[in-house]
């Protein structure tokens, strides 16, 4: 092996990103990765090529294979081809050439060699079958390979259900593109008007939140692919998110709240304590999904739970709550605290679809009974609870005080926050200010 093709396959511990290539005109092609459509049973390898200092024409060079096909997985063919073809582009844009010393002496004679003897020296074309070499130049990285390769990269990086969020955004993205843009195969072929066609029909069957979700969600997969050099430019950093008015459920009056209570305590118990958990201890919907026998611990009245974007928080239970747990010490500490049929159990279910299962069973049970619209929800409870606290708190406490000690009993992770969320719900209401008219 040369030692140019030794400094390709070489595995570097460190590397720097040259900011720009100086040259005016490029001595080469962009190194691409030939996959063979995903068949393992062919040969993947990267291609590239470069300038011939005869013709000044680009030149097909010799395909570069290293330890590639070793690999029995996609994933790991792959990431080592990625590796070489980021090596390659480094060296070539440090002025490399893939010239022989032989040649490149020759060239420096007053008579310059023939176009064929240049050609021999290089040895351009690689000895493969040429309806291979035919495929390999438009064939490029099949999009689903592309993305299913970001998903392994995030898989140890995200959470399991942000994992989730992007295999089943970037499926519909797929299916979309499959529908529209059948002949667009390869990552190279991808354009900003098919992200801008695809999100705006995002827009017109949902909201606007939802279509900022997809392109949050698409544009984190495309600056994975454009960091790892496998496309040239992330398209929806130039696509803008749009204004969306967020969703807001609304506090309960005590009546409503009164009334749902005494209905689910004969009707539907284990969804009472599910929203116990939330107007009692301020935990979140998902938060609760997620919740195990072992998480609730008596001795310390505590209980510990993952909470959004944190890893794991611990609340102090309120006795309102501890009177209506029932007992826990003859059950398995590893199982649900919520499953469909009973408290404490095995449940096969995402958290995501735990979450959305009890949201479905309190619109059937509770919001299709009393007639609720979509303003109502199970963050209503927590919101009104915060709210009955916070007004509760304030009588003969400041306003700092009052908040100071309420963040400590929600679990917000500053002031601010605390405060954007109690305008948000309406928590601060103003006193009567009939006087200041008069």
């Amino acid at each position: 092996m040369s030692i140019f093709l030794e400094t390709i396959t070489f595995e570097h511990e460190s590397e720097h990103v040259l900011e720009h290539d100086l040259s005016t005109k490029r001595n080469f092609s962009n190194p691409k990765i030939y996959t063979a459509k995903g068949d393992l049973s062919k040969r993947w390898y990267v291609y590239f090529s470069f300038r011939d200092p005869v013709t000044k024409k680009l030149v097909r060079m010799k395909n570069i294979y290293g330890k590639a096909n070793n690999y029995k997985t996609k994933a790991d063919r792959l990431t080592i081809l990625t590796s070489y073809r980021k090596n390659l582009l480094k060296l070539l844009k440090e002025g490399y050439s893939p010239f022989e010393k032989r040649q490149v002496m020759e060239l420096k004679k007053d008579t310059p060699p023939t176009r064929t003897e240049t050609i021999k020296n290089i040895d351009p074309v690689p000895k493969t079958p040429s309806s291979e070499v035919e495929k390999a130049e438009p064939q490029g990285m099949p999009i689903q390979e592309a993305f299913d390769y970001v998903l392994k990269l995030k898989k140890n990086q995200v959470k399991h259900r942000t994992l989730q969020d992007y295999g089943h955004k970037t499926k519909a993205f797929l299916q979309w593109l499959s529908d529209n843009h059948p002949d667009v195969r390869t990552v190279e072929q991808l354009k900003k008007k098919m992200f801008m066609d695809f999100l705006n029909q995002i827009v017109m069957k949902s909201s606007a939140r939802n279509r900022n979700n997809f392109r949050l969600a698409l544009g984190t997969m495309l600056q994975t692919l454009e960091d790892n050099e496998l496309i040239n430019f992330n398209f929806i950093k130039n696509i803008k998110p749009l204004t969306s008015v967020p969703k807001r459920n609304k506090t309960l009056t005590p009546e409503l709240e009164n009334d749902i209570f005494f209905y689910l305590k004969k009707e539907d118990p284990i969804l009472l304590l599910y929203i116990k958990f939330v107007a009692y201890n301020f935990l979140r919907p998902i938060e609760v999904s997620r919740l195990r026998v072992s998480d609730i611990n008596l001795k310390t009245r505590t209980i510990t739970f993952q909470a959004k974007n944190s890893i794991l928080k611990k609340k102090t239970i309120p006795q309102l709550l501890l009177d209506v747990l029932p007992d826990l010490s003859k059950m398995n500490p590893a199982d649900l605290l919520f499953t469909p049929d009973k408290i404490g159990g095995t449940w096969n279910a995402t958290e995501t679809n735990r979450r959305n299962y009890f949201s479905k069973r309190f619109k059937e049970k509770v919001k299709d009974h009393f007639d609720l619209d979509e303003d109502y929800g199970l963050y209503s409870f927590r919101h009104t609870y915060i709210t009955k606290l916070y007004r509760k708190l304030l009588n003969g406490s400041s306003p700092f005080e009052t908040k100071s000690r309420l963040m400590l009993i929600t679990g917000h992770k500053s002031m601010s926050a605390l405060e954007k969320y109690l305008r948000d719900i309406d928590a601060e209401l103003a006193k009567d200010y009939s006087d200041l008219l008069k």
